[in-house]
């Protein structure tokens, strides 16, 4: 039985303080649309081809190529003045649509709009993305997954300067579109009108509307939504029709479930939709990959796209100019279970407009990576707008993302308009494997982290556009380094590119299926000394901490266990959650510090000993990596290991256990 709350809807009341207005209220008043606060809901005009002569962001990114993007703060203006740093100077017409930055101050932030001697906006950096500043209000701006964003529309229709006044900051990101002198676009000013108001309350309702049925926003005004639903029984092997219309429309929702069915390491349901009768697909993807589903599990609830209440739903408005047709297509082994599919497609019958462009999904992977070139997402020729990348990312050695240091770059007509800083930073996130930042699963309206698992070498992000689209008139090519420079490190990259198009894009659909499969890493190391979950120690006189030392020149970091006499259930003893990726058994070994204080550590289960004793006494100070000390059978997901102290050699002046990392080597 559905949940009521399956596709339940809720408005949420919003109070709005005076906020400064943008839009004339005659030019409202009359119906046309101005670039800008409306973007934010008008969920339908996503389909409309862009306008704007320029998509392009100011960052901190190093000039040099290096990977200085921010550190130092070199790279982190346009120029100095007397009492601070430019962070932008742009000409308008235009509007700047997202700031973001991991690294916030409480230095004062100043905007002066068409060349003002005075700011129309001072605010502290840090306060910009609270939501206690009344033009930079929640959830329009946020926090999370260490990165800080706004996506308050910012217009003004001669000039923008941004200036903050510091000496130093470090990393930043502003997003803006530039627009044709014609264009109607009214500066931002400390006078707010009741029709702004009524923009903002739509926009910031609908933001906080993650996973609710938000197809009232992607369906053009006044016009009627039919859901049509269907219930399908896929069978390996086969393909069924989830949805299918013979007349002009456009797709304004789906929702398709139990998100179980497409959950799996396979990727081998395959989602395919063809409009006006084509040949070709226009999304072509793993049908979990396609909702967000990272490594073969939901990960994603974000606006638009996502899995929520274990449904699966999408909010881009497809329109189509006379048949449209949905797909599953199961390729699963013969002795996969069938699976019953829910489908609920919210159709409008408006067919698509003389300015509207076609919806693509394009799945991607390359395993491995191409030494010396970035991960491509899509390269095409034509006009249209990307609207969404979903990123998967997994290196082939254990405990090590250093990859995410690459940086994601955006060509349009031609022209490097966008360089980002980091891989999560273009996904709003910052400082990956930091506790309390980009270290797990976490899904705002707009962009998200998928996971991080250091030990798994993986890590993804998501990141949605509105209305700060990278909108193109000839070509595009988006792409993002798999190193910190020079694409050096191979890896196993995974995209997905969601755009709009006005005609079929000209790169390659293809979707081989003996190259879609996750693939888990055989050999899994956990860094005890930084961040792998410890279940628990002994109950007394025992001290942890975390220390390093150099062994020939290199640092080497551990987690140091001293304990004294013994517990009071007999051993001293250490036991840590280790996660792996599949079921199986397992040669576990230790990376330890042996020397003259250290004690004999044993692995035991279910109070059994299960391998060798392992004596870490040394006359002097040394690193001993890959010390057998048994052989487990484990379990997919977590796995606690319990090591003891069982006693020390009589030479040994302590009972100790300095510990770098723990290893667990698939044997079968």
């Amino acid at each position: 039985m559905r949940s009521k709350a399956l596709f339940k809807f809720a408005l949420v009341c919003v109070v709005v303080f005076s906020f400064p207005g943008v839009f004339a209220s005659e030019s409202l008043a009359n119906g046309d649309f101005v670039p800008g606060i409306e973007e934010l809901y008008r969920l339908d005009r996503l389909v409309v081809l862009r306008e704007s002569i320029e998509v392009a962001s100011q960052s901190s990114y190093d000039r040099t190529g290096g990977n200085n993007d921010g550190f130092g703060g070199e790279y982190s203006y346009v120029r100095k003045e007397d009492d601070g740093l430019v962070l932008v100077d742009l000409k308008g017409p235009g509007v700047i649509y997202r700031i973001w930055t991991p690294t916030p101050t409480d230095d004062v932030m100043e905007f002066y709009f068409d060349g003002s001697s005075e700011p129309a906006i001072k605010v502290k950096f840090r306060e910009m993305f609270m939501g206690s500043h009344p033009v930079f209000v929640r959830p329009l701006v946020g926090y999370g997954a260490g990165g800080f964003y706004s996506y308050v529309p910012l217009p003004y229709e001669k000039s923008c300067k941004i200036l903050i006044r510091a000496e130093r900051i470090q990393f930043y990101q502003i997003n803006y579109a530039t627009y044709p002198k014609e264009t109607v676009i009214k500066t931002f000013s400390p006078a707010a009108s009741e029709e702004y108001r009524r923009h903002l309350e739509k926009a910031m309702r609908l933001f906080d509307s993650c996973g609710a049925d938000i197809s009232s926003y992607s369906v053009p005004p006044d016009a009627k939504i039919e859901r049509l639903s269907s219930t399908k029984v896929l069978k390996p092997g086969e393909t069924v029709t989830a949805f299918e219309v013979d007349r002009p429309g456009r797709i304004v929702g789906i929702r398709m479930g139990p998100a179980d069915a497409f959950a799996g390491k396979g990727r081998d349901i395959v989602l395919r939709a063809f409009w006006d009768g084509e040949k070709e697909p226009a999304i072509l993807s793993p049908a979990g990959d396609f909702f967000g589903y990272a490594w073969g599990e939901p990960a994603m609830k974000s606006l638009l796209i996502g899995t929520a209440d274990g449904t699966n739903y999408c909010y881009y408005a497809m329109p189509f100019d006379k048949s449209a047709r949905i797909e599953m297509v199961s390729q699963q082994d013969s002795d996969t279970k069938q699976a019953t599919i829910q489908t609920e497609v919210m159709f409008a019958p408006i067919g698509r407009r003389n300015n509207e462009g076609k919806f693509y999904a394009i799945w991607r992977r390359e395993n491995p990576t191409t030494k010396g070139e970035p991960f491509t997402f899509i390269r095409t020729d034509g006009r249209g707008h990307i609207v969404g990348c979903i990123q998967q990312s997994q290196g082939f050695e254990s405990g090590n993302t250093y990859f995410f240091e690459g940086d994601d770059q955006t060509t349009i007509d031609g022209k490097l308009t966008i360089h980002g800083t980091g891989s999560e930073d273009f996904y709003n996130g910052g400082w990956y494997d930091v506790p309390g930042r980009w270290e797990a699963r976490r899904s705002f309206p707009l962009s998200g982290c998928l996971g991080y698992k250091k030990h798994l070498g993986r890590t993804g992000g998501y990141r949605l556009f509105l209305g700060d689209a990278y909108a193109y008139r000839k070509s595009i090519l988006q792409t993002i380094e798999h190193a910190p420079t020079g694409n050096e490190l191979l890896n196993d990259y995974c995209g997905m590119t969601f755009l709009y198009s006005q005609e079929r894009p000209t790169c390659e659909f293809k979707l081989p299926a003996a190259d879609r499969k996750v693939i888990d890493l055989k050999r899994i190391v956990f860094a005890t000394w930084w961040n792998v979950p410890i279940h628990a120690f002994s109950f007394r006189d025992t001290t942890l901490t975390r220390a390093g030392e150099k062994f020939d020149g290199k640092e080497v970091r551990f987690l140091s266990m001293k304990a004294n006499g013994d517990d009071w259930f007999g051993h001293h003893f250490i036991c840590f959650t280790c996660e792996l990726p599949a079921t199986g058994k397992y040669k576990v070994s230790i990376d330890v510090i042996k020397g003259p204080g250290q004690g004999k550590v044993q692995l035991f289960m279910d109070e059994a000993p299960v391998g060798p004793i392992v004596d870490m006494y040394a006359e002097e100070r040394q690193h001993a990596p890959n010390e057998y000390i048994g052989t487990l059978d484990l379990n997919e997901g977590p796995n606690n290991l319990l090591f003891k102290l069982v006693g020390k050699e009589e030479r040994s002046e302590g009972l100790g256990l300095d510990l770098t990392g723990i290893i667990c080597e698939r044997a079968n």
